[in-house]
């Protein structure tokens, strides 16, 4: 969206979870920003099924990932991929942080220097495709405008990069796909 159709909205970000279908430690926690980035893939439109490559089903690859529209004072961007239909609660893929302000995309999920990557919802650092347990799971590839750099490291635990993305986020954007096994 951009321009005139700047509008607040809730992006949900969620606290930590244990796994696909494991205990559920879920907890969403709204942060109202501007929604002004777009977020595209050469690999799946909005909406449509993520090719079966970027699953635990295929190669497990990160899809590419490109982003416009950034507010011109971002100080530094963020991304969170879950996966909000998760039988225990939202499940997040992948937590990078602190990628630089510039950037405007990743292709095949290759980070810029600097960046950082948090704990997913499976204990893990880095990318964790989509699993589904069962039926059709929405998958949000959430690019978020921060303030400043969060400066949590490489490794931190789900919770603090959450909640750091929460305190400097001033715009979002978010490309939606799905999965079913």
């Amino acid at each position: 969206m951009v321009g005139s159709s700047r509008m607040l909205v809730v992006v949900a970000l969620a606290a930590i979870t244990t796994g696909c279908g494991g205990p559920s430690g879920d907890q969403e926690v709204p942060v109202t920003v501007p929604t002004s980035i777009t977020v595209t893939s050469p690999a799946f439109a909005a909406g449509e099924a993520i090719p079966l490559d970027y699953t635990c089903d295929g190669a497990g690859r990160i899809p590419s990932l490109a982003w416009s529209e950034v507010p011109d004072d971002t100080g530094a961007l963020a991304l969170v991929v879950d996966d909000p239909d998760a039988p225990s609660g939202t499940f997040i893929h992948w937590v990078v942080l602190d990628l630089p302000a510039e950037t405007r995309g990743l292709p095949d999920g290759r980070l810029p220097a600097g960046t950082a990557q948090a704990l997913n919802s499976g204990g893990r650092v880095g990318w964790y495709p989509p699993c589904p347990p069962r039926g059709t799971h929405r998958y949000r590839f959430t690019v978020h405008a921060l303030s400043r750099a969060t400066g949590v490291p490489d490794g931190a635990p789900l919770e603090r990069a959450l909640a750091a993305i929460r305190g400097f986020a001033v715009a979002s954007g978010t490309l939606e796909g799905t999965y079913s096994r």
